[in-house]
């Protein structure tokens, strides 16, 4: 028998109100089959999938079959973004490299574009994922009422809310602070790391670097030289004769 899935709240009732922002430089671009007007349009939402799920593809990594499928109509965007996170790639650098607790709450990030309300929404979703495997898990979210809602078919998600009008700085991007491997991983991969050189480098930009016929060019060389004193002998105190030299009155 399935476990239902638990009930769990918004963090806080702003989230159940419509947005209402003004656009600026840091508000996310929307990707959407609806007005695509050229094959360029397309590679451009293709490969924001790919910074949105994986936030970088490599040539090994792309779904060359999912691309095809998409570009010929095949296939809907979010069957697209079904596919990118059921993909070995996401498995294996979120699924295998995090527990479930942390997998959930990087896919709703990427999925459903904002953080896990709470520990009970971590919770509920890492129930089912314990009893219906990811793909049951992946299928809940996409087809949940607030994917649904927020994207639909046609349009791929993006970070919500992301520039906050009562804040001078927005959130920070998930990718940035939701790192792909989890502590304990890190530390197995035994990093980060503090490698310190043996001699300290410095950057000299390009105009400063002394040309030809500067005196800096031969700081070196005469720091280098050594020259012995002249006249200098050494006497030891035990052969001084201190009668002989103090004169006589």
């Amino acid at each position: 028998m399935a476990i239902p899935l638990l009930n769990y709240a918004p963090a806080s009732q702003n989230s159940r109100v419509a947005g209402f922002t003004v656009g600026s430089d840091n508000t996310p671009r929307i990707y959407t089959t609806a007005n695509l007007l050229s094959g360029s349009d397309l590679d451009d939402l293709i490969e924001a999938a790919y910074r949105q799920i994986f936030f970088h593809a490599f040539a090994a990594d792309r779904e060359k079959t999912l691309e095809s499928q998409l570009r010929s109509g095949n296939i809907s965007v979010r069957q697209f973004v079904r596919g990118l996170v059921l993909s070995n790639t996401y498995r294996s650098s979120f699924y295998e490299k995090n527990s479930n607790y942390r997998f959930v709450e990087q896919t709703v990030q990427r999925v459903l574009g904002r953080d896990v309300y709470s520990e009970r929404e971590k919770i509920a979703w890492s129930i089912v994922v314990a009893t219906k495997g990811i793909e049951g898990f992946i299928d809940a979210l996409l087809n949940s009422d607030e994917y649904l809602e927020a994207f639909g078919d046609d349009t791929l998600p993006y970070q919500r809310r992301r520039v906050l009008p009562s804040q001078a700085i927005g959130e920070t991007p998930f990718n940035l602070k939701s790192p792909r491997y989890d502590a304990y991983y890190r530390a197995q991969l035994g990093f980060p790391q503090l490698i310190w050189q043996n001699s300290v480098r410095s950057y000299v930009v390009t105009d400063r670097k002394p040309k030809a016929g500067d005196p800096a060019l031969f700081l070196n060389l005469a720091r280098s030289i050594n020259p012995p004193s002249a006249g200098s002998v050494k006497v030891s105190a035990q052969n001084i004769d201190y009668e002989r030299l103090v004169p006589r009155r």
